[in-house]
């Protein structure tokens, strides 16, 4: 608003204070694992839930983004789920291509409906907008401990990282636009730090293994000159 004051002709304000950052949060931890994921879809016991849940895991989107999604926006030809301006939190178009798992689940989900009509349904055909009762049944029955939605867009995103996509793509995809947004969802949980460490670990064997063998080789070729400059030299009598 003061900023706004400050552009106009004449300007309406001053000068714009300077504001006390109040300290964030720590970011949540939580993450759903892969054998837990596998065991819930397994107990998912609709398939707009499971359709839901391959979503949610695979891209990270919003929960708004994912209960406004219109058939329309599933493209079947290429394989991609399409988020205009409007639908999204950062207001940007943003595309991802379905894995295969999610296009399965919604290629069944959105047979017989109007580009129109919402993608998530339930068995009479009204738009999936509380899931509450449905998402604690599912989490219960598979017998893993619940985890908030949002808990799953975390968890996709560290996914995205770990199997090897590059941050910049893994941004597209969760719609994050800040660096520093994004780093507090690609939260470095102990497991990676595990694998941290092995990679440093094996790295180091690796050059310690190629320092020995060059070492090895300039030593042998050492050895091969001086026995030849040896049985080259004439005898003595």
């Amino acid at each position: 608003m003061l900023n706004l004051g400050m552009c106009t002709n004449p300007p309406r304000v001053a000068s714009i204070p300077k504001f006390r950052h109040l300290k964030e949060p720590d970011a949540r931890t939580e993450f759903l694992e892969q054998d837990d994921y596998d065991k819930l879809r397994q107990h998912a016991s609709e398939l707009w839930l499971r359709a839901l849940l391959a979503t949610y895991y695979a891209f990270g989107f919003r929960k708004s983004e994912l209960l406004k999604l219109r058939v329309r926006q599933v493209n079947l030809l290429d394989g991609t789920i399409n988020l205009p301006a409007g639908a999204t939190k950062n207001g940007r178009v943003r595309t991802v291509v379905m894995t295969n798992e999610v296009a399965v689940l919604l290629t069944a989900l959105v047979q017989g409906k109007a580009g129109g009509d919402a993608v998530f349904t339930r068995a009479d055909g009204t738009s999936v907008k509380d899931f509450r009762d449905a998402w604690k049944a599912m989490f219960a029955a598979a017998g893993v401990e619940q985890r908030r939605c949002h808990d799953l867009r975390r968890s996709a995103i560290r996914n995205a990282i770990r199997r090897g996509v590059d941050r910049d793509t893994a941004k597209r995809m969760s719609g994050h636009i800040t660096d520093n947004v994004f780093s507090r969802y690609n939260i470095q949980a102990l497991d990676d730090m595990r694998d941290a460490a092995q990679k440093i670990e094996a790295g180091a064997a690796r050059a310690t293994a190629a320092a020995a063998a060059s070492q090895k080789g300039q030593t042998a070729t050492k050895t091969a000159t001086a026995t030849g400059a040896q049985a080259g030299e004439p005898r003595l009598q």
